[in-house]
C-alpha cells in the first residue's frame, strides 16, 4: 500500500510509541512504570487511528478550532470507517481510561490488570495494523521483546476478583490503607470503559465503591459491568495473543448522575454523550436519505430501543437523539443482505407515513 506522507508519518510515530510502552513495560525500574506504559499505548492507538483515518481520506481536523481531534472521536470515527469492533472500542476507551486517572490522579493498576491490557493492546495494535495497511507488528518488532510477565495469563474475571479482594482488605478496620484502596478503587472504575462509552471517573464514584465495598457488597454487586468483560487467550509463550470481549454479565442497575445511592458503581456520566447523534447525522453516517433512514429505524425497532435513542426535552422542545448503537446496527444490517429498497417499501405501505416521534425535532 502507498501511504500519503502524513499517513506514514503518524505511522512511525504510532510504531514509536508502542515500542517505548513495550520498553517500559519489560522495564526494571518500577517508579513510574505504569504510568509511562498506559501513556505510549494511548498515544500509540491514537496515531495509529489518525494515520488509517487520513489514509482513508477521513477529516481528523476539527472544523472549528483547527486542531486534531482527540482520542474520544479517533475511536467513534475509526468505528465507522476502519471497522472496528464493539469490543476493540471497548479495549480502547478503556486503556484510555486507565491512562487518564493514571496520568490525572492517583491510580492504582495491578499487575495483572496492567498485564493484560498490554497483551490485548499488542495484539490490537497487530490486528488494526494488518487491517489498515497489510503489514504486521512482527514486521517492525522482535516477538522477544513483546510484553513479558513472570506471572501466567489468567481469566480477567479472575484478576479482577483478586484486585477487589485487595480492596476490601485494605479498607478493612485498622489497616490504615484508605489512600492506595480508592487508588485501586479508580482503576476498576476506569474498566468499566469496555463495556460503556463514557469511562470518567469521578469523585461521587469512588465514594460510592468505597461505602458499598465497606458494607460487605460483593464485586458483583458493587462492580456489575465488570461482570461483562471476558478476556480470550490463544497461543503460548511470548507468543500468547490476548482479545477482550463482552461475555453475558449479569443485570445491570442504573442510577442517576449525582445519585448518592451505596448500592453500586454504575450510572449514565453524561446522556448528552451518549445520544450525541440527530435524525439528520444519523442518516448522513449511514448514507441514507432521510426517508429510508426512518424506514429502516422502524424496520428495526430502534426508536423503542433506550440503548439506541433517548429523547431530551428542554423547557417546551423535546429533541430526539441515537447513540453510536443505533449506527453499529443500522450499518450491520445495511452491510447484510437487508433490501433498503425493499424496507422502504414495506414502510410506505404500512400506512406510518409519519414516524410516531413526529412530535419531536431534530438537533442539527
Amino acid at each position: 500500500m502507498k501511504l500519503g506522507q502524513e499517513a506514514s508519518a503518524l505511522k512511525r510515530k504510532a510504531l514509536a510509541s508502542l515500542r517505548r510502552a513495550v520498553r517500559a513495560f519489560n522495564d526494571y525500574e518500577d517508579d513510574g512504570r505504569a504510568s509511562t506504559v498506559l501513556l505510549h499505548f494511548q498515544h500509540a492507538f491514537e496515531m495509529l487511528l489518525k494515520a488509517g483515518l487520513v489514509q482513508s481520506k477521513q477529516q481528523v481536523m476539527d472544523r472549528k478550532d483547527g486542531r486534531a481531534i482527540g482520542f474520544e472521536k479517533c475511536v467513534n470515527l475509526g468505528r465507522e470507517h476502519l471497522k472496528i469492533t464493539d469490543d476493540e472500542a471497548g479495549t480502547l476507551r478503556a486503556i484510555d481510561a486507565l491512562r487518564d486517572d493514571e496520568q490525572h490522579w492517583l491510580t492504582k493498576v495491578s499487575e495483572g490488570i496492567l498485564y493484560q491490557h498490554c497483551r490485548a493492546g499488542t495484539t490490537l495494535f497487530d490486528d488494526l495494523l494488518m487491517r489498515i495497511f497489510g503489514e504486521s507488528l512482527g514486521d517492525y518488532i522482535p516477538h522477544r521483546v513483546l510484553p513479558i510477565s513472570s506471572e501466567p495469563p489468567r481469566d480477567i474475571q479472575l484478576v479482577l476478583d483478586d484486585d477487589f479482594t485487595q480492596i476490601a482488605q485494605l479498607l478493612a478496620p485498622g489497616k490504615r490503607k484508605r489512600t492506595e484502596a480508592r487508588s485501586r478503587i479508580r482503576a476498576l472504575l476506569a474498566l468499566e470503559a469496555h463495556v460503556r462509552e463514557d469511562g470518567i471517573v469521578s469523585k461521587k464514584d469512588v465514594d460510592r465503591v468505597e461505602r458499598a465495598v465497606r458494607s460487605g457488597g460483593t464485586r458483583q454487586q458493587v462492580f456489575p459491568q465488570l461482570s461483562e468483560i471476558a478476556s480470550v487467550l490463544s497461543g503460548d509463550g511470548i507468543e500468547i495473543k490476548v482479545r477482550f470481549v463482552k461475555g453475558s454479565g449479569v443485570p445491570v442497575r442504573f442510577v442517576p448522575t449525582g445519585d448518592d445511592v451505596a448500592a453500586g458503581a454504575v450510572r449514565e456520566v453524561d446522556l448528552q454523550k451518549k445520544y450525541h447523534l440527530s435524525k439528520t447525522e444519523l442518516s448522513t453516517l449511514l448514507n441514507l436519505n432521510s426517508a429510508r433512514c426512518k424506514a429502516l429505524r422502524w424496520m428495526m425497532g430502534i426508536d423503542d430501543d433506550e440503548n439506541c435513542r433517548h429523547n431530551f426535552t428542554f423547557g417546551s422542545q423535546t429533541y430526539c437523539q441515537y447513540s453510536d448503537n443505533a449506527v453499529s446496527k443500522m450499518r450491520e444490517a445495511l452491510e447484510s443482505d437487508t433490501d433498503i429498497e425493499d424496507i422502504y417499501r414495506r414502510y410506505i405501505a404500512s400506512g406510518r407515513g409519519k414516524s410516531p416521534y413526529s412530535q419531536v425535532i431534530d438537533t442539527q
